[in-house]
């Protein structure tokens, strides 16, 4: 009973807000502010708020929140341990998955390219040489993109 009337206080205070606001100009915001206003009006007619406050106050509803937190603290510890150990509680599916991957295609396939080292390192640099590099870069950069399809 407490809970209704308070629900309805509530209610009319945001509605009360919200009239305001819309004879502010302002109806984007009272419109909302009236939908917020009518949420706990609507909790009280379908019962919600009756209900949570049969759950609030039953002790059997409370060692069912604590069993329930106890299920999630173990998923969430199983998973954590799963993780720490990378994965190795999955038994064979696990294995066949670390097994599938070859050692050496774990490199990544964009790398660093080694670069010949025949190309002079000091001295000036003559317009030739600029646009070789320049060629050289740009070719890296066809390659990638015809490996994208693009």
């Amino acid at each position: 009973m407490i809970a209704e009337t308070v629900c309805s206080a509530v209610s009319a205070a945001g509605l009360g807000i919200a009239v305001v606001t819309a004879y502010r100009k302002r109806f984007l915001a009272a419109a909302r502010l009236a939908a917020y206003s009518l949420v706990p009006v609507g909790l009280v007619m379908t019962g919600v708020v009756g209900w949570l406050a049969d759950t609030a106050l039953s002790p059997t509803a409370w060692a069912g929140f604590g069993v329930l937190g106890a299920a999630w603290l173990l998923f969430a510890g199983t998973r954590a341990v799963e993780r720490r150990r990378g994965g190795a509680g999955r038994g064979a599916a696990g294995r066949a998955e670390r097994d599938a991957v070859a050692p050496a295609a774990s490199a990544p396939s964009l790398g660093q390219a080694p670069r010949s080292t025949s190309r002079p390192t000091a001295g000036p640099r003559t317009g030739a040489a600029r646009a070789a590099d320049s060629a050289e870069d740009f070719s890296d950069i066809e390659a990638i993109l015809k490996k994208h399809g693009i």
